[in-house]
């Protein structure tokens, strides 16, 4: 199946800071960082976003482009700047954000592509619960259901937004209704509805409409339910450790590939059916492993040639 993966969200150039200095600047936004890993594991991706018409901007197209990341529907706008997304590592290079923003007054002017039965879409973070962008994006998800997509959501909600959170949840509840999966950390749910337990959790998730939850404990362990069958994976020690910025986002990726990888349709009774939620699970830890290893965001050329051999 000639599927194609689309990538939703914002795009920001990650600054990353240790023992306060800056230590790397590179392309990043939650789906951005999964588009790229799904590109350089050779799979069909396009990435769907607004970055502006300045240099920094330029540097991010010319990487997604390296990186075989489709790019035909990124809106560069000339009335605001590229954001920057500043991160600070602590001693567990576990990392706090301050945002830096300059967009457009009008967002999303450009149509959304037409999505096929088999493709799959990946949305989610502050993007998809955004003035003026979040109900584009439901249009366009709800059509793509019809069509026989495949739908991936991660709330991805930063303590930095909770000011937004009471205009926002409605929205994000609006996003799990529309998903086939639910990926987000046990830090997200406590953010956005204040539930500690997993169990609670995936209550909460399925009260919300979606039957499939994936719940990511840090470097602990993932718990995940696919229909009734609930999954607890112990995540095994990662050195070196050096980054978890993009660790969520290439678990993101990892359930894609499993996905794009395994010719599974685009039910979710398909997915419960199958033996196919470990091999989720796992691709999903294993790419979120190969990213804490460096400073980027992404998995690595060489773990993605290990995918093709």
């Amino acid at each position: 199946m000639n599927r194609v993966i689309y990538a939703i969200g914002e795009t920001v150039l990650d600054i990353i800071f240790r023992d306060g200095k800056p230590v790397s600047a590179i392309p990043g936004g939650s789906m951005l960082n999964s588009a790229v890993s799904l590109g350089r594991a050779g799979l069909r991706v396009e990435f769907i976003s607004e970055y502006g018409c300045d240099q920094t901007g330029g540097i991010i197209e010319s990487f997604l482009q390296e990186n075989k990341v489709g790019t035909r529907y990124i809106r560069r706008y000339t009335e605001g700047k590229t954001a920057l997304a500043l991160a600070f590592l602590d001693r567990r290079s576990n990392a706090s954000y301050s945002f830096y923003t300059s967009y457009p007054k009008i967002r999303m002017k450009d149509p959304l592509p037409k999505v096929n039965k088999g493709d799959i879409i990946l949305f989610g973070s502050i993007y998809a619960i955004t003035p003026g962008i979040h109900g584009k994006i439901t249009q366009w998800i709800g059509k793509a259901k019809t069509s026989g997509a495949l739908v991936v959501y991660d709330p991805n909600f930063r303590k930095s937004h909770l000011d937004k959170l009471e205009q926002a949840r409605p929205w994000i509840i609006k996003n799990i209704s529309l998903a086939d999966i639910v990926r987000g950390s046990d830090e997200d749910f406590l953010t956005i509805f204040n539930l500690k337990k997993a169990d609670e959790v995936r209550t909460k998730i399925r009260a919300c409409g979606c039957n499939n939850l994936i719940i990511t404990r840090n470097s602990k362990s993932v718990i995940a339910w696919f229909g009734d069958k609930k999954f607890l994976v112990n995540i095994p020690p990662v050195k070196p450790m050096l980054s978890t910025v993009g660790a969520g986002d290439s678990f993101n990726a990892g359930i894609i590939y499993a996905l794009a990888t395994g010719g599974l349709g685009n039910a979710a009774a398909e997915i419960e059916a199958t033996g196919t939620p470990a091999k989720i699970i796992d691709s999903g830890i294993s790419f979120a492993a190969e990213v804490c290893k460096s400073l980027e965001n992404y998995i690595s050329t060489g773990f993605s040639k290990s995918l093709k051999s």
